[in-house]
């Protein structure tokens, strides 16, 4: 599946999560006719444990390219050890619990406002 393309880390379902598409680095390539593509069609996967990623219950979303946070560089190799697992390698990991830590703090703060406010 991994040949399938790219791994990034975007919003699905107001959750962060890793997803994989052979489009990215075209969408985002300014002289490539698909980056005014208003949606891509996405493999998800959710966190299991260490750095291994699960594909999730419904492995298919559609999602905004203003949802994706970051796509791994392909110099990153993506470990396949079986058909709807994929383990990151540290650094992507690493970066994938940054952006899921600040997407929490920013739902936090975001209820916290609303919980006074009330």
């Amino acid at each position: 599946m991994l040949s399938n393309g790219n791994v990034a880390v975007a919003i699905v379902q107001c959750q962060v999560m890793v997803v994989q598409d052979k489009y990215f680095n075209e969408i985002f390539c300014i002289s490539h006719p698909r980056r005014r593509d208003r949606y891509l069609d996405v493999h998800t996967y959710t966190p299991f444990g260490g750095r291994i990623f699960l594909s999730s219950p419904v492995p298919h979303a559609r999602i905004a390219p203003s949802d994706i946070l970051t796509i791994f560089p392909p110099t990153d190799k993506v470990n396949v050890p079986e058909e709807g697992i994929l383990e990151l390698p540290q650094q992507a990991f690493s970066e994938f619990t940054e952006l899921n830590f600040r997407h929490q703090k920013r739902c936090e703060s975001m209820w916290n406002a609303w919980a006074s406010s009330h």
